[in-house]
Order: structure tokens, then sequence, then C-alpha cells
């Protein structure tokens, strides 16, 4: 495994409302709910939680393994999930804001930090959630108004038998994907989604730049855009396009380029000389939740070592807590944490709509070009 990279993210968008979602809670009646160590410290979990994450297989760990161990320990809590991305669900939260229909979010940090700018997320604290201490300060969340419960570094992920059989270069260089022999054999997603976004801030750190002067970022994405057909839309699509060989190339993080294994797909994944970012997902409490003390109790949850362990050996997400992991899954997650750029937040989500607008002008009528 080559080593990896980390720091922060990004981001804002747009959708609507509405919520869907599958129900679990365990079958067995056993002790009444409000039993475990958290809820002994005073906290009584309400009848339901309504948690909002990622999908596939993110909402798969939750619902067939997190959801029954949660409910192993509070058997009366009815737990619901609703799926989507990062943007998506911080605008569903934003449109029910007079209203919530959501009470937990696990969400990348940079749209995490445009939901905090909006004022969509309760404060936390170690009295309700004692294991937020757990968590390392590189990781606190602005105004305690969530908790990373996982990270991952981004990099650039290659088919190492495609670029043998092709004759293609290994990268090295977020400048790398700027060179001729990417033409045909690369694929990124466009801007609104964080792996997109942080390609291009990274591109911009590459040749001068940072969050605060792009111009060196989209400079050398124009060029990147000619050498693709389109730019995709999700990370499924980017992944379709590795499954079916149409690219060799993408950029994302460390833990999308391991589970793949698990579907077959082999690739290795590094990350550039130049450094990268780190993605952390956070859990928040959505001000105004129904459903508050269960919310608590979950996110305490999600920081016990046995969730910790699962997210590492089940998705390869980093724990953020110092819990000890096998020792072949806390080697697969080694990653050289001094190539650290930090992005600031702060200025990538003011930034980001006036970044969308400039790469739907600038970049987009450049694709296939």
């Amino acid at each position: 495994m080559k080593k990896k990279t980390i720091s922060v993210l990004s981001a804002v968008m747009l959708f609507g409302s509405i919520l869907a979602g599958c129900g679990t809670s365990a079958d067995k009646p056993a002790a009444p709910a409000g039993e475990g160590k958290a809820a002994e410290g005073g906290l009584k979990p309400e009848k339901q939680l309504v948690v909002a994450g990622n999908g596939a297989t993110v909402e798969q760990l939750m619902k067939d393994e997190i959801f029954k161990k949660f409910n192993e320990k509070y058997p009366d809590v009815k737990l619901t999930y609703v799926s989507g991305v990062s943007t998506e669900i911080v605008a569903k939260a934003k449109a029910q804001k007079a209203s919530p229909q959501m009470d937990v979010t696990i969400v990348e940090g940079g749209e995490q930090e445009a939901g905090r700018v909006e004022g969509l997320w309760d404060t936390l604290n170690d009295k309700d959630i004692p294991s937020m201490k757990k968590v390392p300060d590189e990781l606190k969340v602005k105004d305690n108004t969530g908790v990373a419960v996982n990270f991952t570094p981004m990099g650039i992920s290659y088919n190492e038998a495609m670029l043998k059989e092709k004759n293609l270069p290994v990268p090295t260089s977020w400048n790398d994907l700027a060179r001729p022999e990417m033409k045909g054999n690369l694929t990124l997603s466009e801007i609104s989604s964080n792996f997109g976004r942080s390609t291009l801030i990274m591109l911009a750190y590459a040749n001068g730049g940072n969050e605060k002067n792009m111009d060196a970022g989209f400079a050398k994405m124009k060029t990147i855009a000619g050498y693709m057909p389109t730019f995709a839309k999700s990370a499924a699509q980017l992944q379709q396009n590795l499954q079916n060989k149409s690219a060799a190339y993408t950029t994302w993080t460390m833990a999308r380029s391991l589970v793949q294994k698990d579907a077959g797909l082999d690739l290795k994944f590094v990350v550039p000389k130049e450094g990268a970012n780190l993605v952390p997902n956070v859990a928040t409490i959505i001000k105004g939740a129904k459903n508050p003390n269960a919310a608590k109790l979950f996110i305490e949850f999600l920081l016990s070592d046995d969730v910790q362990k699962m997210y590492a050996s089940k998705l390869y997400y980093n724990p953020v807590t110092n819990v000890k992991l096998p020792d072949d899954t806390a080697k697969l997650l080694e990653f050289d944490r001094s190539k650290v750029v930090k992005f600031d937040l702060e200025a990538v989500g003011t930034k980001t709509p006036e970044w969308i607008d400039r790469f739907n002008k600038e970049i987009a009528p450049h694709v296939g070009k």
C-alpha cells in the first residue's frame, strides 16, 4: 500500500425535502429502553430516531449491523434511515429547518461546515456524548456542531493491470491528471461533489494556488476536461467507469478505493507528492430535532469500540478513537500523515457556489474537446 495523506473538506448544494427510509428495530422485547451506560447518565431515549447518511455500502452496514446492535441496547427505539449524498442531506435539512424530519445526519466535513454556516446543527457536549473526548483535536468540528466518527484521505486511484497493459504512467502528482496519456483513460466527478471539488483545490495547490486563489486549478481542469466524454455525477458512476474499464484512473478517497476489492476491482491508491486532504464523516444533531436524547445516545454509540472497528473492517474508514484494530486492517489503513493539506473550510463553503458557476462557464464547455 502506498502512503496516504489528510486534511478536511468543503461545500454546499441544493435538493428537496421529504424523507424516505427503512425502519428497523430488534425483535426481542427486552429490558426497557433507556438502559445502558449513557442512559444511566440521565438520558432517556425517545421511541424513534431518524438517521440520514450515505447510501450503498454505508447504508447496508448501518441497517444490517449498527442499527441492530443499537437496538440490542435500546430495544424500544424504532430506527429509520434516510440515504443520500452529503450535499442532498444538508439541502434536505435546510428545507426542513422549520420542522425537522431527521434527527441525526452523518455527512462529509465540508458539507457539515456548510450546514453550520446555515445554523442547521445543534451544539454537542461531552456530558451527553462522553466519547467526544476521545476524538483528537485535529478532527474537532467548529463550535462543537458535530463530531467526526471516521475519516479517510483523498488521492488518486488507478487500475494497475490496465496501466501495464496500455503502458500508462503511475501517477505521483496531481498534475499527472493533465498529462496527454490521460485522454480516454480518466474519470472524474463534477465539482459539486467533494471528490471533484477536492481535486480542483489540490490542482490549485499543486500549482502555487489554494482555496483563496483557484486560477491555477481551473486552468489545469480545463485541460483535463478535454480528456473525458463527461464529468461523473456520482461515485457510483465513477465506480462503473472503472469496473467496465472505460477509465483507468480516478480521484476519490482511500476508503472508496479499498472497498472496490470486495466488489472484484483491485485498485491501487496513491496520495500525490503535493499532499491531499482528509475527508471526515461528521455526525450532527439537527437543531430542533424531535428525538434529541436518542440522537445523543446514537452518536455516543457510533464512537464505541464496536462501531469504530466496523467502520474500519467493513468500509475501510480510519477510526477516530484509539481503538485496537486487527493487524491486517491497521496496515491497510496506514498513510503518511505528514503530507496534510488542511483546507480552510469556511473559505471553501463560501466559495463553492462561485466555483460551480465558474466551472459551468469555463470548464464544462471543454468536455471531450
